[in-house]
């Protein structure tokens, strides 16, 4: 698995990017890998997340956005370290236990799920993870799994009751 040495970085002044430097990504690039799993620390919190590097006006990026930082307590022009891996996770982000129990249980929406775009599934996945309490979890997967079967495919739609 490709990772990158640890390295120092603050956020832009946009505050929700990160300007990655190119000797750090370029083993990625060459190997076209552009969605990572990513390990930022600071004054003994560690923090781990996906992104993308996203290229812009011929620099390399990753979002970085006020959550994460405000859960590692960083401010704009403080330093972290920050360390990149392959992400060799299915979906590119990590999928709550729960929902993964709910769509293994409905064959029928998990197979409307997985025709989906993999944009479109972290999507889903990032709407169920934001729920902190478990069985607001497991109610939220059911709902998405419900109205796939229905034929709903917005997603700004799918966490809706009907």
């Amino acid at each position: 698995m490709l990772k990158s040495k640890v390295f120092e970085i603050t956020v832009t002044s946009s505050y929700y990017s990160l300007l990655l430097p190119e000797s750090i990504i370029n083993p990625f690039l060459e190997k076209k890998i552009r969605r990572v799993k990513a390990v930022a620390s600071f004054e003994g919190k560690e923090l781990i997340f996906h992104a993308a590097i996203q290229k812009r006006n011929g620099n390399y990026y990753m979002m970085f956005g006020k959550r994460y930082q405000k859960e590692l307590g960083i401010f704009p022009n403080d330093y972290f370290r920050l360390q990149l891996f392959e992400d060799d996770s299915k979906y590119g982000v990590d999928m709550p236990d729960e929902m993964n129990a709910v769509l293994s249980s409905d064959p029928e929406a998990q197979q409307i799920f997985e025709s989906f775009t993999a944009g479109k599934k972290r999507g889903l996945i990032y709407g169920i993870s934001r729920y902190k309490n478990s069985q607001m979890r497991i109610d939220k997967s059911i709902l998405i799994c419900e109205n796939l079967k229905r034929g709903i495919r917005d997603s700004r739609i799918l966490l809706k009751s009907f």
